[in-house]
């Protein structure tokens, strides 16, 4: 089954963070990454640019209105995605625990119900 592992936690430039913890949590990304290529189960991966570039769009009455930031006011904020290709649920949640921002932020394990590839919408088996 395929899952994205949405990791969410508090936004820090590196000058809040520190030199050193900033490498760091690059190191253990990268490690975390390769991880989950030596594995055979990575498909894909983001680290999204801070929320403060973020425009959220809605149209709730039909006319489309577009809003500079984050729709959610919270101090954490979706920081990256990896989507994976697991056996089942244990699978994701044991990957998901590896993640370096478990200890300071979540990572949601969502399964994904369909993929478009190839021009058409493709449901994944349940």
């Amino acid at each position: 089954m395929r899952y994205a592992l949405l990791l969410h936690y508090p936004e820090m430039t590196p000058d809040e963070l520190g030199d050193d913890a900033w490498t760091d949590g690059m190191r253990e990304f990268d490690e975390y990454a390769k991880a989950l290529a030596d594995a055979g189960v990575l498909v894909s991966a983001e680290v999204l640019q801070p929320s403060a570039v973020t425009t959220t769009v809605t149209a709730p009455d039909g006319t489309l209105r577009v809003q500079d930031g984050p729709f959610a006011d919270t101090r954490e904020q979706l920081g990256g995605t990896f989507v994976i290709e697991v056996a089942d649920l244990d699978a994701a949640i044991g990957w998901a625990g590896k993640a370096p921002s478990i200890s300071w932020g979540t990572v949601e394990v969502r399964p994904s119900a369909t993929r478009y590839e190839n021009g058409a919408w493709t449901p994944f088996a349940s």
